[in-house]
């Protein structure tokens, strides 16, 4: 995973390099809070441009880290998604709770 971090906008981006299934989760959940603990970040995006595989463990890890964001009071957003991780969001309602934004808007917002 590679982690990005704007200090001025307290923005964290953690972009998954690898397929999300019950052998990564746990190394990226660990990796994930150690970032969002030491940070204290006001926004956490969860870049899924290299991900081509997820299983339901990775909507574990997702909603776990929405959690551990929310704590700090930080709002949790993820960009990069493919059609066929979006819909398994959509089935299992994550994206009512974390949104999908598109990246032009971590530009606009100058992130």
């Amino acid at each position: 995973m590679n982690i990005k971090y704007k200090d001025e906008d307290k923005l964290l981006i953690l972009e998954i390099t690898e397929e999300i299934d019950h052998h990564t989760t746990e190394k990226i959940r660990r990796l994930a809070d150690y970032e969002i603990q030491r940070r204290s970040p006001k926004r956490v995006i969860f870049d899924f441009n290299s991900v081509v595989f997820m299983d339901s463990a990775g909507i574990g890890m997702v909603i776990g880290r929405y959690k551990t964001a929310s704590m700090i009071g930080a709002k949790m957003e993820m960009i990069n998604v493919r059609e066929s991780i979006r819909k398994i969001f959509e089935m299992t309602g994550v994206l009512k709770i974390i949104p999908v934004v598109k990246e032009e808007i971590l530009v606009e917002e100058n992130v």
